[in-house]
């Protein structure tokens, strides 16, 4: 089953042609790396699956439907979701609140139910707390379900953004580089973690990682964006001996 499918992805800003013809199909449970050299076209590619950009030319679809051009939290509700590269928890709040904020996108009250505490509202209330509590217990957060998501180590923030993610129920996940800044140990921590959320989800998951043994170790395959052009594709040991990646990252001598 196709989740995601781009068909001739194009964004200009001006006369820059940030990325060309971008086109992917992702199938229900893989693991896709997107990568290439700084300025290369990921976040453009990113920021117009999620609504953030609409595509100069070319089709976004997802579970077969057409999404191009959709708002943001239209995209959201319809099942894709995405952790940026920098943190964007709510870090006065608790690690509990951080994954309830994840629920109300399936939040289906009024306004006016909410304020009065009408029982249909309060009723999806407990749900989404019996939810999150048993969310954060499968990603192994429940240690730290009552404290401040501002105090937590950066690798537990990581993951607590990609447990606010799942919150939404969604059908594919956006990774922008998740393992940044991370020791050696955090960074294998975050492997496994990434696995797990994709096998016992059931899960597609989009990364884009500049750190390669990220990649190489957990993706089943990958493209290669440079200069906003395709340049591969293929499983991890195509990307690594073929030609034009290592030029790209490397330089024409190498």
């Amino acid at each position: 089953m196709t989740v995601l499918e781009t068909k001739g992805l194009t964004m200009r800003f001006g006369g820059l042609t940030a990325v060309s013809n971008f086109n992917l199909k992702l199938e229900k449970g893989e693991l896709v790396g997107l990568i290439g050299p700084n300025g290369s076209g990921k976040t453009t590619v990113f920021n117009m699956i999620t609504g953030f950009y609409r595509p100069t030319e070319g089709h976004i679809f997802l579970n077969g439907s057409e999404i191009t051009g959709l708002r943001p939290d239209q995209v959201a509700s319809l099942g894709i979701v995405r952790i940026f590269q920098n943190s964007r928890l709510f870090s006065e709040l608790s690690v509990l609140e951080n994954v309830l904020i994840g629920h109300h996108v399936r939040l289906r009250s009024s306004p006016f139910a909410a304020v009065f505490r009408a029982p249909g509202y309060v009723k999806q209330e407990d749900q989404a707390y019996d939810e999150a509590t048993a969310l954060l217990e499968g990603l192994g957060l429940l240690g730290v379900v009552s404290e401040v998501a501002g105090s937590l180590p950066y690798g537990l923030q990581r993951k607590l953004e990609v447990a606010r993610a799942l919150a939404t129920k969604p059908s594919l996940l956006l990774l922008d580089e998740p393992a940044t800044g991370m020791s050696a140990e955090e960074t294998s921590e975050m492997m496994n973690f990434i696995l797990g959320v994709r096998d016992d989800f059931d899960m597609t998951i989009l990364l884009i990682e500049h750190h390669m043994r990220v990649v190489m170790g957990i993706c089943e395959r990958m493209a290669v964006l440079n200069y906003g052009k395709t340049i591969a594709k293929g499983n991890p040991e195509e990307i690594q001996n073929n030609p034009d990646v290592i030029e790209a990252y490397l330089g024409a001598e190498a």
